[in-house]
Protein backbone atom coordinates (compact mmCIF):
# COMPACT_ATOMS: atom_id res chain seq x y z
CA UNK A 1 0.00 0.00 0.00
CA UNK A 2 1.18 3.41 -0.70
CA UNK A 3 -0.26 6.53 0.16
CA UNK A 4 -1.30 8.86 -3.22
CA UNK A 5 -2.82 11.99 -1.47
CA UNK A 6 -5.11 12.57 1.33
CA UNK A 7 -8.34 11.13 -0.97
CA UNK A 8 -6.29 7.64 -2.38
CA UNK A 9 -3.99 5.17 -1.55
CA UNK A 10 -2.31 2.41 -4.54
CA UNK A 11 -2.69 -1.02 -3.77
CA UNK A 12 -3.45 -4.38 -6.11
CA UNK A 13 -6.43 -4.49 -7.61
CA UNK A 14 -8.52 -7.32 -8.58
CA UNK A 15 -9.40 -5.81 -12.29
CA UNK A 16 -6.30 -5.19 -13.51
CA UNK A 17 -2.60 -4.91 -12.12
CA UNK A 18 -2.90 -1.79 -9.51
CA UNK A 19 -5.63 0.81 -8.63
CA UNK A 20 -6.09 3.24 -6.75
CA UNK A 21 -8.67 3.16 -3.41
CA UNK A 22 -10.24 5.40 -1.91
CA UNK A 23 -8.20 6.87 1.55
CA UNK A 24 -11.10 7.67 3.11
CA UNK A 25 -14.83 8.53 2.11
CA UNK A 26 -14.84 10.83 -1.15
CA UNK A 27 -17.72 12.84 -1.14
CA UNK A 28 -19.24 13.32 -4.80
CA UNK A 29 -17.63 16.40 -7.01
CA UNK A 30 -14.41 15.80 -5.08
CA UNK A 31 -11.41 16.78 -8.05
CA UNK A 32 -9.95 13.30 -6.72
CA UNK A 33 -6.52 13.62 -8.20
CA UNK A 34 -4.93 15.03 -11.29
CA UNK A 35 -4.28 13.26 -14.54
CA UNK A 36 -0.66 14.86 -15.37
CA UNK A 37 1.75 13.80 -17.90
CA UNK A 38 3.74 15.36 -20.86
CA UNK A 39 2.13 17.37 -23.01
CA UNK A 40 2.27 16.25 -26.21
CA UNK A 41 0.85 16.63 -30.24
CA UNK A 42 -1.52 14.32 -31.92
CA UNK A 43 1.02 13.11 -34.07
CA UNK A 44 3.36 12.20 -31.38
CA UNK A 45 0.70 10.64 -29.36
CA UNK A 46 -0.16 8.13 -32.06
CA UNK A 47 3.54 7.05 -32.44
CA UNK A 48 3.74 6.60 -28.63
CA UNK A 49 0.15 5.07 -28.19
CA UNK A 50 1.40 2.64 -30.56
CA UNK A 51 4.55 1.94 -29.06
CA UNK A 52 2.75 1.63 -25.60
CA UNK A 53 -0.20 -0.69 -26.44
CA UNK A 54 3.10 -3.17 -28.02
CA UNK A 55 4.64 -2.98 -25.04
CA UNK A 56 1.36 -3.89 -23.19
CA UNK A 57 0.45 -6.94 -25.42
CA UNK A 58 4.20 -7.87 -24.45
CA UNK A 59 3.10 -8.47 -20.79
CA UNK A 60 4.22 -5.16 -19.70
CA UNK A 61 2.34 -3.43 -17.54
CA UNK A 62 -0.78 -1.04 -18.69
CA UNK A 63 -1.26 -0.14 -21.91
CA UNK A 64 -1.84 3.17 -23.25
CA UNK A 65 -1.74 6.09 -21.44
CA UNK A 66 -2.87 9.06 -23.98
CA UNK A 67 -5.53 11.42 -22.26
CA UNK A 68 -6.91 14.04 -25.05
CA UNK A 69 -6.05 17.41 -23.62
CA UNK A 70 -7.69 19.54 -26.27
CA UNK A 71 -7.88 19.56 -30.76
CA UNK A 72 -4.21 19.76 -30.91
CA UNK A 73 -2.61 18.32 -27.66
CA UNK A 74 -2.51 14.86 -25.10
CA UNK A 75 -1.32 14.53 -22.57
CA UNK A 76 1.06 11.39 -22.02
CA UNK A 77 0.53 9.87 -18.36
CA UNK A 78 3.05 6.80 -19.09
CA UNK A 79 5.28 8.58 -16.93
CA UNK A 80 6.47 7.54 -12.88
CA UNK A 81 4.86 10.42 -11.57
CA UNK A 82 1.44 10.04 -13.12
CA UNK A 83 -0.51 7.39 -9.87
CA UNK A 84 -4.00 8.88 -11.98
CA UNK A 85 -2.83 6.12 -14.88
CA UNK A 86 -3.87 3.51 -12.27
CA UNK A 87 -7.13 4.23 -12.46
CA UNK A 88 -9.03 1.17 -13.87
CA UNK A 89 -11.94 1.27 -16.42
CA UNK A 90 -15.15 0.17 -15.32
CA UNK A 91 -18.91 0.00 -16.68
CA UNK A 92 -20.21 1.27 -13.62
CA UNK A 93 -17.80 3.72 -12.71
CA UNK A 94 -17.60 6.30 -9.65
CA UNK A 95 -15.33 8.87 -11.14
CA UNK A 96 -15.45 10.65 -14.48
CA UNK A 97 -13.15 12.81 -15.82
CA UNK A 98 -12.93 16.51 -16.23
CA UNK A 99 -11.22 19.16 -18.36
CA UNK A 100 -10.70 22.33 -15.97
CA UNK A 101 -8.96 24.38 -17.85
CA UNK A 102 -6.55 23.05 -19.61
CA UNK A 103 -5.79 20.24 -15.96
CA UNK A 104 -7.55 16.43 -16.66
CA UNK A 105 -9.48 15.61 -13.41
CA UNK A 106 -10.71 12.40 -12.32
CA UNK A 107 -13.90 13.61 -10.29
CA UNK A 108 -16.28 11.48 -7.88
CA UNK A 109 -19.21 10.79 -9.39
CA UNK A 110 -20.56 9.75 -6.06
CA UNK A 111 -19.79 9.37 -2.59
CA UNK A 112 -16.60 6.72 -2.80
CA UNK A 113 -16.95 4.96 0.24
CA UNK A 114 -13.12 4.07 2.11
CA UNK A 115 -11.59 0.82 0.49
CA UNK A 116 -13.40 1.32 -3.05
CA UNK A 117 -11.64 0.82 -5.70
CA UNK A 118 -11.85 4.05 -8.12
CA UNK A 119 -12.92 3.96 -11.63
CA UNK A 120 -13.82 5.60 -14.59
CA UNK A 121 -15.08 4.60 -18.20
CA UNK A 122 -12.27 5.04 -20.41
CA UNK A 123 -14.57 6.01 -22.60
CA UNK A 124 -13.11 4.25 -26.14
CA UNK A 125 -14.62 5.01 -29.57
CA UNK A 126 -16.12 1.85 -31.90
CA UNK A 127 -13.78 0.63 -34.23
CA UNK A 128 -13.37 -2.90 -35.56
CA UNK A 129 -10.26 -3.67 -33.08
CA UNK A 130 -12.46 -2.87 -30.07
CA UNK A 131 -12.45 -6.64 -29.32
CA UNK A 132 -9.45 -6.14 -28.28
CA UNK A 133 -10.29 -4.30 -25.84
CA UNK A 134 -11.79 -6.66 -23.18
CA UNK A 135 -13.15 -4.66 -19.79
CA UNK A 136 -12.63 -7.51 -16.57
CA UNK A 137 -14.42 -4.92 -14.43
CA UNK A 138 -16.92 -7.49 -13.00
CA UNK A 139 -19.93 -5.05 -12.84
CA UNK A 140 -23.13 -6.44 -13.20
CA UNK A 141 -24.22 -4.57 -16.22
CA UNK A 142 -20.58 -4.90 -17.76
CA UNK A 143 -20.75 -5.19 -21.57
CA UNK A 144 -17.44 -7.28 -21.87
CA UNK A 145 -14.85 -4.50 -23.60
CA UNK A 146 -13.84 -1.19 -22.95
CA UNK A 147 -16.56 1.29 -24.65
CA UNK A 148 -17.69 4.62 -24.41
CA UNK A 149 -21.33 3.59 -23.14
CA UNK A 150 -22.77 5.63 -26.23
CA UNK A 151 -21.48 2.12 -28.31
CA UNK A 152 -23.00 -0.37 -25.86
CA UNK A 153 -26.27 -1.10 -27.95
CA UNK A 154 -24.05 -1.11 -31.03
CA UNK A 155 -21.98 -3.58 -29.49
CA UNK A 156 -24.65 -5.39 -28.62
CA UNK A 157 -26.11 -5.98 -31.75
CA UNK A 158 -22.99 -6.17 -32.93
CA UNK A 159 -22.36 -9.48 -30.96
CA UNK A 160 -25.27 -11.23 -31.31
CA UNK A 161 -25.20 -10.72 -35.29
CA UNK A 162 -22.10 -12.61 -35.32
CA UNK A 163 -22.22 -15.42 -32.64
CA UNK A 164 -23.37 -17.83 -35.28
Amino acid sequence: MKIINEWVIEKKSSVHGKGLFARKTIPKGTQVIEYVGEKITKVEAEKRGGKQYEQGEKGHEGHVYLFELNKRYDIDGNVSWNPARLINHSCNPNCDTCNDKGHIWIEALKTIKEGEELSYNYGYGWDKDFVDHPCKCGSNNCIGYILDKKYWRKVKKFLTNNRK
